[in-house]
């Protein structure tokens, strides 16, 4: 790939994590479904952090993770996303700046808090999200600066930013700018969710837009409406260029044309937390990518970055990820 100042610009909703471990029974009474995302508003997510038990902080996002696992690896990273001058939103900035991820966004000084992320981990290790998006969806077009697009090999966004209009505007406008810049672009479906909420504008991105699609089990078979993952392995051949899918314990599966590579997961000598698991697949795959690894071996990369996130509580790496390669 041609040579760029950083590997991969990352542009997601900039969120604090809270995490906390729960049970079932907290879930069901307050009306929860195990493993999802739901997005919650401010008065909503003070009613349930007051519910909770004793939290974690730490600064997190989708592509904020993947972001820090990237620097991890001792890749270079950018990144876009939109926090307000205030107390978290300190916290995140300083916590990805610190991994090494360059994060110039100017922080809104009106409207909404930095938003948060309430994360409910059962004794099963399944994490049920609650997101108040807060100031993430103050981020616009106008936060997309195209030289620093074109300064990134590939241009990676998460699915999330699709429930935001203005969001998905910026990155439209950084799609394009991309593509006039001759670089590549990259999409995570993010949620199933999220997908059944835009599926037919994530089909249409997928055939006409990005170049590498992420996804786990659950959400390329909501994306194709089918039962079984090997219909949907089937159906995305047809549209997406490289696809990398993940499967939990079984690994993950990287299709591009009439190529497909089955590659196992890590081990893990015990899952304590999935979160963030998805977010580090993308964060190893993209690193090996922008440094010219053939596909199998960016998606081992991937699953020892997922590996390593699972082992422990909270969605960013504990050690150096490039120490494990």
């Amino acid at each position: 790939m041609t040579s760029a100042p950083f590997d991969v610009l990352g542009i997601g909703n900039a969120i604090v994590d809270v995490i906390s471990r729960s049970d079932d029974a907290f879930l069901g009474k307050h009306g929860l479904v195990k493993g999802s995302m739901m997005l919650i508003d401010e008065e909503r997510a003070e009613q349930l952090y007051a519910g909770m038990g004793p939290g974690v902080e730490v600064s997190g996002g989708s592509c904020g993770n993947t972001m820090a696992g990237i620097a991890s690896f001792g890749g270079k990273g950018a990144y876009i996303g939109k926090v307000r001058n205030d107390q978290l939103g300190g916290v995140f900035g300083h916590d990805l700046k610190a991994t090494g991820v360059s994060f110039e966004t100017p922080p809104a000084t009106d409207g909404p808090a930095t938003a948060r992320c309430l994360i409910l981990v059962t004794p099963d290790a399944q994490r049920t999200m609650n997101t108040y998006l807060g100031a993430c969806t103050g981020l616009g077009p106008a936060d997309i600066d195209a030289r620093l697009v074109a300064s990134a090999q590939v241009t990676y966004v998460e699915g999330y930013l699709w429930d935001a209009p203005a969001a998905k505007q910026a990155v439209l406008k950084a799609f394009d700018a991309a593509r006039a810049a001759g670089r590549q672009v990259s999409i995570t479906l993010s949620d199933s969710f999220c997908v059944h909420r835009y599926r037919e504008e994530f089909r249409d991105l997928i055939r006409n837009k990005v170049d590498i699609l992420f996804g786990n089990e659950a959400e390329i078979k909501a994306l194709y409406e089918v039962e079984t993952f090997e219909q949907a392995l089937a159906e995305v051949r047809k549209e997406a260029k490289i696809a990398a899918l993940t499967r939990s314990e079984k690994g993950s599966v990287v299709i591009k044309g009439d190529e497909t590579y089955e590659v196992p997961a890590a081990p893990v000598a015990k899952v304590v937390d999935t979160t963030g698991a998805g977010d580090l697949y993308a964060a190893g795959f993209l690193f090996g990518f922008t440094h010219g690894k053939p596909l199998a071996e960016c998606a081992r990369l991937g699953g020892i970055a997922a590996a390593e996130v699972i082992s422990h509580v909270g969605a960013r790496p504990e050690q150096a990820l490039k120490g494990l390669i």
